[in-house]
C-alpha cells in the first residue's frame, strides 16, 4: 500500500530534556541501574583519553557510586534530566580598606573637625599623612596642620592652649638622640607641657626617605653629604632637575601603608590614637 504523508512534513521533535544544576544534597535515581542518592561532589574523570564529568551519588545507608554526567542519564522525580556542573559559589565581597589598611566604612560622612589637632612640620609632611591617612582622619574629624618647622613649637603649644578635649599631636621629622628637633622637644617638655601634647617621630632626614626606595624603583635612598642640603642632593644623585619635580614622583609613589616604613607608620597612628581618645 502506498505511503501518502506528505514528504515535506518535518520530523516530530523530541522532547528536550532539562538540565539541572548537581547541587550538594540533591536527589537523583539513575535511568539504568536505578541507584538513588544525595549528589556528594563532582569531580572529573579520564576515560579513554577524554574528560568527561562525573558524579557522586550516597544512598541512604551510606554508599557512595560514581556516575559518568551523561545526557539524560538521570532521572529527578521519575522524568528524565541532565546533570551539569553546578554554578560556582558567589565569592563574599572584599571588604574594602583604607589606604592606611583600617576598614572601610561605605556612606560615611566627615565629622565635624575636632578641637584636638595633629601637627607636621611641613607641607609634604601634611601630605603624605593625607594621602595614607586622609579617610581616616574625616571619619574622625581630625584636622592634620603644617607648621611651616618646629623651632617655635613651645610658642605654638603655649598658644594653642592644651587641655581636656583639646590635645594636640605633633610629628617630627629627624628626630634622633642629638638631633635639633630632639633638643626642641626636650625644651617643650621643660616648659611643662605634657598632659594634652603628644610628639612622635620618626629617625629619617625628611619625610622623603620614610617613603620605601623599592616604592620609587630605586635601590636605596642617595647618601648626602654633611652639609649639603638633603633634598637638592637627592636630586643630584638621582638626576631629577629640580625638587618640586622629586617630591611629585615621591607622592605618586605612595599608594598605601604599605609603601611606607614603619616608623612613620607608628608615629603616626600613635598620634592619631592620642587625639582621638576619649
Amino acid at each position: 500500500m502506498r505511503d501518502y504523508r506528505d514528504v515535506l512534513a518535518q520530523p516530530p521533535r523530541r522532547r528536550q530534556v532539562p538540565e539541572v544544576p548537581a547541587d550538594a544534597g540533591l536527589v537523583v535515581e539513575t535511568a539504568d541501574t536505578g541507584f538513588c542518592g544525595a549528589v556528594v561532589a563532582v569531580g572529573v574523570a579520564v576515560d579513554a583519553g577524554e574528560k568527561r564529568l562525573t558524579v557522586t551519588l550516597e544512598d541512604r545507608r551510606g554508599t557512595q557510586r560514581v556516575f559518568a554526567m551523561l545526557p539524560a542519564a538521570f532521572l529527578l522525580d521519575g522524568a528524565p534530566v541532565t546533570l551539569v556542573r553546578p554554578a560556582p559559589a558567589a565569592k563574599a565581597p572584599k571588604t574594602a580598606r583604607t589606604a592606611s589598611g583600617s576598614y572601610a566604612m561605605a556612606g560615611a560622612a566627615a565629622r565635624v573637625a575636632r578641637a584636638s589637632r595633629i601637627w607636621v612640620e611641613g607641607g609634604h609632611d601634611a601630605a603624605l599623612v593625607e594621602r595614607i591617612w586622609g579617610d581616616d582622619l574625616r571619619i574622625e574629624g581630625v584636622v592634620v596642620e603644617p607648621l611651616g618647622g618646629i623651632d617655635d613649637l613651645v610658642a605654638h603649644v603655649r598658644e594653642f592652649e592644651p587641655g581636656p578635649g583639646r590635645r594636640v599631636g605633633v610629628l617630627v621629622d629627624h628626630l634622633v638622640t642629638g638631633s635639633k628637633e630632639s633638643r626642641i622637644v626636650a625644651d617643650l617638655h621643660r616648659a611643662g607641657y605634657r598632659d594634652g601634647v603628644l610628639v612622635t617621630g620618626h629617625p629619617y632626614v625628611d619625610v622623603w626617605q620614610a617613603v620605601k626606595p623599592t616604592a620609587l624603583g630605586i635601590e636605596r635612598w642617595p647618601t648626602v653629604p654633611r652639609g649639603v642640603d638633603w633634598k637638592a642632593g637627592v636630586c643630584a644623585a638621582l638626576g631629577v632637575a629640580e625638587p618640586r619635580e622629586m617630591w611629585r614622583r615621591v607622592l605618586a609613589s605612595v599608594d598605601s601603608f604599605a609603601d611606607v616604613e614603619v616608623p612613620l607608620l607608628r608615629a603616626v597612628e600613635e598620634l592619631i590614637d592620642f587625639v582621638t581618645a576619649a
